[in-house]
Protein backbone atom coordinates (compact mmCIF):
# COMPACT_ATOMS: atom_id res chain seq x y z
CA UNK A 1 0.00 0.00 0.00
CA UNK A 2 1.39 3.28 -1.03
CA UNK A 3 2.40 6.21 1.50
CA UNK A 4 0.14 8.34 2.28
CA UNK A 5 0.96 11.68 0.69
CA UNK A 6 0.92 15.36 2.97
CA UNK A 7 -1.07 17.69 2.06
CA UNK A 8 0.02 20.38 -0.27
CA UNK A 9 1.54 23.94 1.38
CA UNK A 10 -0.67 26.41 1.18
CA UNK A 11 -0.70 29.54 -0.62
CA UNK A 12 -0.34 31.43 2.41
CA UNK A 13 2.32 29.93 3.47
CA UNK A 14 4.23 29.39 0.31
CA UNK A 15 4.03 33.04 0.07
CA UNK A 16 5.68 33.06 3.89
CA UNK A 17 8.25 30.71 2.37
CA UNK A 18 9.14 32.79 -0.70
CA UNK A 19 9.46 35.72 1.42
CA UNK A 20 12.16 33.95 4.21
CA UNK A 21 13.64 32.96 1.19
CA UNK A 22 13.78 36.70 -0.21
CA UNK A 23 15.22 37.80 2.71
CA UNK A 24 17.00 35.15 4.00
CA UNK A 25 19.25 35.67 1.22
CA UNK A 26 19.25 39.84 1.29
CA UNK A 27 20.37 38.90 5.15
CA UNK A 28 23.34 36.71 4.18
CA UNK A 29 24.40 39.08 1.01
CA UNK A 30 23.97 42.79 1.97
CA UNK A 31 23.79 42.61 6.15
CA UNK A 32 24.67 45.98 6.33
CA UNK A 33 20.85 46.76 5.00
CA UNK A 34 19.30 45.49 8.46
CA UNK A 35 22.01 47.04 10.53
CA UNK A 36 20.07 50.19 10.87
CA UNK A 37 17.02 48.17 11.95
CA UNK A 38 19.35 46.76 14.71
CA UNK A 39 17.93 47.45 18.57
CA UNK A 40 21.07 48.89 20.69
CA UNK A 41 20.78 46.21 23.30
CA UNK A 42 21.55 43.48 20.33
CA UNK A 43 25.01 42.20 20.67
CA UNK A 44 26.79 41.19 17.60
CA UNK A 45 24.38 42.65 15.35
CA UNK A 46 26.27 41.51 11.99
CA UNK A 47 26.19 37.96 13.40
CA UNK A 48 22.97 37.78 14.54
CA UNK A 49 21.59 39.53 10.45
CA UNK A 50 23.02 36.57 9.72
CA UNK A 51 22.62 33.63 11.61
CA UNK A 52 18.92 35.18 11.66
CA UNK A 53 19.06 34.84 7.69
CA UNK A 54 20.31 31.04 7.89
CA UNK A 55 17.16 30.81 9.93
CA UNK A 56 14.56 32.37 7.22
CA UNK A 57 16.21 30.22 4.84
CA UNK A 58 16.11 26.96 6.87
CA UNK A 59 12.57 27.58 8.24
CA UNK A 60 11.29 28.03 4.35
CA UNK A 61 13.12 24.44 3.64
CA UNK A 62 11.32 23.19 6.85
CA UNK A 63 7.82 24.32 5.63
CA UNK A 64 8.75 22.74 2.00
CA UNK A 65 9.04 19.44 3.54
CA UNK A 66 5.97 17.10 4.69
CA UNK A 67 8.42 15.70 7.33
CA UNK A 68 9.32 18.94 8.51
CA UNK A 69 6.64 21.43 7.84
CA UNK A 70 5.05 21.57 11.48
CA UNK A 71 8.22 22.12 13.47
CA UNK A 72 9.43 24.80 10.70
CA UNK A 73 5.84 26.51 11.07
CA UNK A 74 6.98 26.34 14.77
CA UNK A 75 10.53 28.05 14.43
CA UNK A 76 8.90 30.29 11.49
CA UNK A 77 5.98 31.73 14.06
CA UNK A 78 9.42 32.21 16.97
CA UNK A 79 11.74 33.83 14.51
CA UNK A 80 9.39 36.52 13.52
CA UNK A 81 8.22 37.19 17.05
CA UNK A 82 11.78 37.80 17.88
CA UNK A 83 12.28 39.94 14.76
CA UNK A 84 9.81 42.29 15.71
CA UNK A 85 12.08 44.42 17.74
CA UNK A 86 13.89 45.38 14.53
CA UNK A 87 10.20 46.43 12.89
CA UNK A 88 9.15 48.29 15.68
CA UNK A 89 12.40 50.26 15.62
CA UNK A 90 12.50 50.92 12.04
CA UNK A 91 8.80 52.24 11.89
CA UNK A 92 10.08 54.70 14.84
CA UNK A 93 12.94 55.35 13.48
CA UNK A 94 10.85 55.76 10.25
CA UNK A 95 8.69 58.86 11.86
CA UNK A 96 11.70 60.86 11.11
CA UNK A 97 11.40 60.18 7.46
CA UNK A 98 10.32 62.80 5.14
CA UNK A 99 8.82 60.28 3.15
CA UNK A 100 5.64 59.12 3.43
CA UNK A 101 6.11 55.94 1.83
CA UNK A 102 8.54 54.83 3.75
CA UNK A 103 6.37 56.04 7.27
CA UNK A 104 3.63 54.15 5.86
CA UNK A 105 5.02 50.79 4.75
CA UNK A 106 6.97 50.66 8.07
CA UNK A 107 3.77 51.36 9.85
CA UNK A 108 2.06 48.60 7.72
CA UNK A 109 4.89 45.91 8.57
CA UNK A 110 3.98 46.12 12.36
CA UNK A 111 0.31 44.21 11.85
CA UNK A 112 1.95 42.20 8.94
CA UNK A 113 3.93 40.73 10.81
CA UNK A 114 0.73 39.45 13.66
CA UNK A 115 -0.57 38.01 10.07
CA UNK A 116 2.91 35.95 9.05
CA UNK A 117 2.73 34.58 12.53
CA UNK A 118 -0.99 33.65 11.85
CA UNK A 119 0.50 31.56 9.00
CA UNK A 120 3.19 29.98 10.84
CA UNK A 121 0.98 28.89 13.06
CA UNK A 122 -1.28 27.90 10.89
CA UNK A 123 1.68 25.51 9.02
CA UNK A 124 2.73 24.42 12.66
CA UNK A 125 -0.97 23.21 13.26
CA UNK A 126 -1.05 21.13 10.08
CA UNK A 127 -4.15 23.41 8.48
Amino acid sequence: MPAPTAAPLPLAAKLLAGAFVTSGVVHLVRPQTFEPLMPAWVPAHREVIRGSGVAELACAAGMAVPSTRRAAGWASAALLVGVFPGNVKMAADARRSRSAVLRAGTLARLPLQAELVRVALKVARGA
